[in-house]
Order: structure tokens, then C-alpha cells, then sequence
């Protein structure tokens, strides 16, 4: 199946210029759902790692069935006052701003591998602060698993001491 069929461009979203990738006709095709989740877990076949990372919200849709299916735990990153418990927070850069994720500050144990699961790499900020959090925690990201890449943009080149995967490439 070819899935980049099933991504609906939305110009102009979310502000003028952008051609934001809609996932959401992936999600309500059941066999396109099947397919992302089979062949981003295909991607993690012969790692070795002892959780699933991954960010709020799409990355909580591919995540939690990844993990399931391989027997996991998962992690969720969350934007900032989301998690209950005490958290370790980072701020990045956004284009348009700051944003600040967390994560349970015991989500974590010195040594623990991890994969980061989500839908898009674009700039990779959320991704790198992602990184941070976790190697602050003594974790260690063994790889990232994307449905997307936007290589066009610089997500890739800042990640490139990590093992970074896309399903599906935009030049």
C-alpha cells in the first residue's frame, strides 16, 4: 500500500505558505492505519531498546500500538502542566515561538534504551528537545521512527548523530 496516497495536503494551514501533511485520512483508513503502524514498527526490527518515547499527540497514536505490539512500555512527552507527577521540562524554538515539553522525572532510568516514535520530522526541534530530556535522564535513544520526513527541511541534518528513519520522504 502506498500511504503517501492517503496524506491529504492542506494549504495554507497552519498559517499562509505551509502545505501542512494531514494524517488524519491515514488514521480513519483501516487498512492505511495497519500499514503506518506495521511499517514504522517494522523499521525498529533487530533494535534492541526498553521503551517507546513518545510525543504528544501523534506521537501517542503511533507509539502506544508500537510498544503493545513489542511488548514496551511507553513514555509520553507533554506539553508543559499536562503530567501529573514531577516532570524535567525543555524549552526549544519553535519559527513562530517557544514551546516547552515534559516528562516524568522517574519515566526514565540511567542505562534505559529508548525509541522516539512520531508522525512528522519536519525542523526537528520537538525531536531534539526530546533527546535532551532523555539523555538528561540517562537514557539513551537508540532510534527515531517517523511516518514523515520533510527532508527539505533541516529536521534530519540536526539529528544526524542519531539513527533517524521516515516511512515516507518529502523532497
Amino acid at each position: 500500500m502506498d500511504l503517501k496516497n492517503l496524506i491529504r495536503d492542506v494549504h495554507d494551514f497552519p498559517k499562509e505558505g505551509i502545505v501542512f501533511k494531514d494524517i488524519t485520512t491515514v488514521l480513519q483508513d483501516p487498512e492505511g492505519l495497519r500499514e503506518s503502524v506495521d511499517q514504522m514498527q517494522a523499521a525498529l526490527d533487530g533494535v534492541e531498546f526498553d521503551y517507546v518515547v513518545g510525543p504528544e499527540s501523534r506521537g501517542f497514536i503511533y507509539g502506544v500500538p508500537i510498544a503493545y505490539n513489542m511488548r514496551k512500555g511507553f513514555i509520553p512527552v507533554r506539553k508543559a502542566g499536562k503530567l501529573p507527577f514531577t516532570t524535567k521540562a525543555k524549552t526549544y524554538d519553535l519559527e513562530y515561538g517557544t514551546a516547552t515539553i515534559e516528562m516524568h522525572i522517574d519515566s526514565i532510568k540511567p542505562g534505559d534504551k529508548v525509541v522516539i516514535v512520531d508522525d512528522l520530522l519536519a525542523t526537528g526541534g520537538t525531536s531534539e528537545a526530546m533527546v535532551h530530556l532523555i539523555e538528561e535522564l540517562g537514557g539513551i535513544v537508540v532510534k527515531m521512527v517517523f511516518l514523515i520526513e520533510l527532508s527539505f527541511l533541516p529536521g534530519a541534518s540536526r539529528l544526524k548523530d542519531y539513527d533517524v528513519e521516515a516511512i515516507i520522504k518529502y523532497d
